[in-house]
């Protein structure tokens, strides 16, 4: 095993390179671990410049590891639908019919999800493996990856020269900066899928736990899961979490919404447009757990934000120690531009040009109460 250590504020922070596994050619799989002085832990792999592993400490100072995903890379490769932990692209959420039209013409990704495109195609960049290196500055330890997307990749236009960058600092903010340029004119919406537990991951639902979105609107969708181009006000619907709000007391409600995202029991699997238009240092969403008193604070650079609550979760997979991911075992925060903003001209733009750069930021805090 091979492991360097970097360090800062005098070994406050730290963060360690070693092999996760080897894909199926041999091509070794590696993984970063950042640490800081609190017990924060995050490990990031190069395959689908994934978030694999969180540990977190609770009130009582025990850590427990707060995200879903799997301890090989066969895991990965075998689950690839759910998307554990993945950095998503070239075009994060849903297209309707895998198509775009750009300057004129039209461009054809590969359907994934019925009559959809989901998450860039059945090979996105959740499934490429990413070149990595370890970044630090005064106050952070972190792992910049990177990946070049040919032209054409998964249907879209223009050569992508991406990078991810996470950091961790002793703040307890984990930071996912991300930008990429383009060849050609083309659309991105890059984002993170990590599935969030705050009572663990495999320690049941997440029902209890309690979240506030400062988003005032969402955008609604059809029963494929499109959006119908209206911003309506979350007043008066399931939707509304701007108060703080347990997920469970209205998932299961009769709503049309609720049903078009799980159509058996319910659930939330919506983009919300956020008060915080783009602003990183303005909250825009946080959730608690009230047995843990572990609380997750979100900023983002993004204007809207996907919460869903692992609606198709039930219990078939097995993740890390073995551990059973029931029925609306986690939930995630997907920072983003709205879904399928290609095809809404009344969306915000997606579209990038050569000479241009695209860049987001998100940050994950976390706290006890």
């Amino acid at each position: 095993m091979m492991i360097s250590t970097l360090t800062a504020q005098a070994a406050a922070l730290s963060s360690e390179h070693s092999t996760f596994g080897q894909l199926p050619d041999g091509t070794a799989v590696d993984k970063y671990t950042l640490r800081n002085s609190h017990g924060v832990q995050a490990s990031i792999i190069t395959y689908g410049a994934t978030l694999q592993s969180l540990l977190v400490p609770d009130k009582a100072g025990k850590v427990e590891d707060i995200v879903l995903g799997f301890d090989d890379v066969q895991g990965y490769q075998n689950n690839g639908t759910v998307y554990f932990g993945a950095t998503i692209g070239r075009f994060g959420n849903r297209l309707a019919g895998g198509k775009f039209t750009l300057d004129g013409k039209t461009w054809q990704v590969p359907l994934n999800d019925k009559t959809n495109a989901l998450h860039g195609g059945d090979k996105g960049f959740d499934k490429r493996l990413w070149k990595a290196e370890e970044t630090k500055t005064v106050d952070s330890v972190g792992v910049k990856l990177t990946y070049v997307s040919p032209d054409g990749e998964m249907g879209f236009p223009g050569t992508l020269q991406t990078e991810v960058t996470y950091s961790l600092n002793d703040k307890n903010e984990l930071k996912i900066d991300y930008r990429a340029t383009t060849d050609k004119p083309t659309v991105l919406n890059l984002t993170n899928h990590s599935y969030f537990n705050l009572a663990g991951a495999g320690s049941g639902d997440v029902l209890k736990q309690v979240a506030t979105l400062h988003a005032s609107h969402y955008t609604p969708v059809n029963d494929k899961l499109i959006p119908t181009g209206e911003l309506p006000a979350v007043a008066g619907t399931p939707m509304d979490f701007l108060k703080p709000t347990a997920f469970g007391k209205h998932i299961k409600d009769d709503h049309p919404q609720l049903k078009y995202a799980e159509p058996k029991q319910g659930g939330f699997d919506f983009n919300w447009v956020l008060d915080t238009k783009g602003d990183v240092k303005k909250l825009a969403a946080e959730v608690s757990d009230p047995q843990s008193g572990r609380k997750l604070q979100l900023f983002t650079t993004e204007p809207g934000v996907q919460l869903y609550t692992g609606n198709f979760l039930d219990g078939s997979i097995h993740g890390k120690g073995g551990k059973v991911y029931p029925h609306w075992g986690a939930f995630t925060l997907e920072t983003q531009h709205y879904p399928d903003a290609p095809n809404q001209p009344t969306f915000p733009s997606t579209r990038l040009d050569p000479g241009k750069a695209y860049t987001q930021t998100t940050v994950f805090k976390f706290l006890t109460d």
